[in-house]
């Protein structure tokens, strides 16, 4: 080998009409229709006037109607679901705060307070910080129903848990993607 190095060639371009296939200039994008500046004033107007009419029609029919069902429903079953969560949250809790200088009521008091605000930050704010609260929130949860119910129970209150959690989740991971945004 030697140490000298032999000369580059010039780098030569193709000419556009050589190519193959040949280069051809972009076409241009037709602009996009804008349909409401085609619309008279007078038949967006009449939309208006008759979207209002159907909406104070359904309000006045479906909500006293949804009051009334709400009233004489049975709710017996959101708040044994709510109980076979809490309770067993809440014996985890007393039995492993015994000697901390918290009680466990605090601790319960605690948890619901972290629940809840995580929820709502990581739903109104979409902060990845919340989100991350809510998520150790929520395994923490299952994790303390898991260990906390009875044996025979306790395959049904964890599923029972993880459906609550998932049901939180589609609020506070809302706009949440695994899609890599590429920003220019």
């Amino acid at each position: 080998m030697s140490d000298t190095h032999e000369p580059v060639p010039p780098l030569t371009t193709i000419a556009d009409d050589d190519r193959q296939p040949p280069r051809r200039p972009a076409s241009s994008r037709p602009a996009p229709i804008a349909a409401h500046d085609d619309i008279p004033l007078a038949a967006k107007a009449a939309g208006a006037v008759f979207m209002g009419l159907v909406a104070i029609a359904l309000f006045s029919t479906l909500v006293p109607k949804a009051m009334e069902w709400a009233r004489h429903a049975d709710w017996r079953w959101a708040i044994q679901w709510a109980a076979t969560i809490t309770d067993p949250v809440h014996s985890y809790l007393q039995a492993h705060t015994v000697g901390l200088p918290i009680t466990a009521a605090s601790v319960y008091l605690i948890w619901q307070g972290v629940g809840a605000g995580s929820l709502a930050l990581a739903w109104l704010l979409r902060s990845n910080g919340a989100r991350l609260t809510w998520t150790a929130h929520g395994a923490a949860t299952i994790w303390m129903v898991w260990a906390s119910s009875p044996t025979t129970g306790r395959t049904v209150a964890a599923a029972l848990a993880i459906l609550a959690w998932t049901a939180g989740s589609v609020l506070a991971l809302r706009g949440l993607s695994l899609r890599v945004r590429v920003t220019r």
